[in-house]
């Protein structure tokens, strides 16, 4: 065989390869999936990994329900024995680190299974693609050490904004910080006690990107001030340190860092991931919280 014919053999072998590799398989269960890209060397993840994987998300009329690519951030998931047979959680399991694949869901069969009914976008009998990439799978291990890793990293970097923040404004004479990281700077004190832990509050609020722009606001369309049970985690950590070192009455900027608000997520399509946040807020009342009332006796 001459090298012309070498080479003609290398190039049809190659050509094979490349057209199986994009085939649409079938598992057993009758889960429909097409691999794009996959090393061998790669790690492939196994139930209890941490995924972290951007994907597409379409229905059968090829219409776009979910990009997280246009969100900002990968989603994150630990990888968990298939609800049932033909599962997303299923198609993940295939995968490695690096791999790139479209796994198929039939519509009917997920909303069934979840208890859910079909939204209006979604036609019966119709599948849903999601069009992966897989960007990093990690143990528990590894993931809570890279974590770590960049908390703190994002923490020094947070820091730096919000001094060149307070500089830029000339708000450094004003601002107060605390050990958390959390700075500060009040427009009116307030009078009386502070709220602790557990006590209920009334603050009205208008929270701002660093650039000023409002992502959202109490004060929209005359709402009253929101009402919630401080220190006890139904807001964000900036918060609750922030409004209980207020009085009422007060009103103060917090200028939060982004591991106290959002974190490396954000919140898609509103706040970028590692946003150091403004909060205006305003302290309008406080009190003890309502005494739950007893339930029926359990045996």
């Amino acid at each position: 065989m001459n090298l012309k014919s070498i080479g003609y053999a290398m190039g049809v072998t190659i050509l094979a390869a490349a057209c199986n590799q994009h085939k649409t398989q079938v598992t057993e269960s009758g889960l429909k999936y097409q691999i794009f890209e996959h090393e061998d060397k790669a790690k492939k993840a196994k139930l209890g990994d941490i995924m972290t994987f951007h994907f597409v998300l379409k229905n059968g009329s090829d219409s776009t329900l979910r990009d997280t690519y246009k969100e900002g951030a990968p989603q994150k998931m630990v990888l968990q024995a298939p609800q049932y047979k033909g599962s997303f959680e299923e198609g993940l399991a295939l995968l490695a680190s690096g791999d790139s694949a479209k796994i198929s869901i039939n519509a009917d069969s997920m909303f069934a299974k979840i208890g859910q009914p079909m939204p209006p976008m979604i036609k019966k009998g119709s599948d849903l693609s999601f069009t992966v990439k897989v960007v990093s799978v990690l143990s528990p291990e590894e993931f809570q050490k890279q974590l770590s890793e960049s908390v703190n990293k994002q923490k020094t970097i947070d820091a730096k904004v919000i001094d060149d923040y307070l500089a830029k404004n000339n708000l450094k004479a004003k601002a107060q910080k605390t050990a958390s990281g959390l700075a500060y700077v009040d427009d009116v004190v307030g009078t009386g006690d502070s709220p602790k832990a557990g006590d209920n509050v009334k603050v009205h609020y208008t929270g701002k990107l660093l650039d000023g722009k409002v992502f959202d606001s109490s004060k929209n369309g005359g709402r009253p001030p929101i009402d919630f049970q401080v220190g006890v985690g139904m807001v964000i950590p900036g918060w609750e340190e922030g409004i209980m070192l207020m009085k009422k009455g007060g009103k103060r900027t917090l200028i939060i860092p982004s591991g106290l608000a959002y974190g490396a997520e954000g919140s898609p399509g509103t706040i970028p991931a590692n946003s150091v946040l403004l909060f205006d807020v305003e302290l309008v009342d406080f009190g003890k919280a309502p005494a739950q009332q007893p339930g029926p006796p359990t045996r």
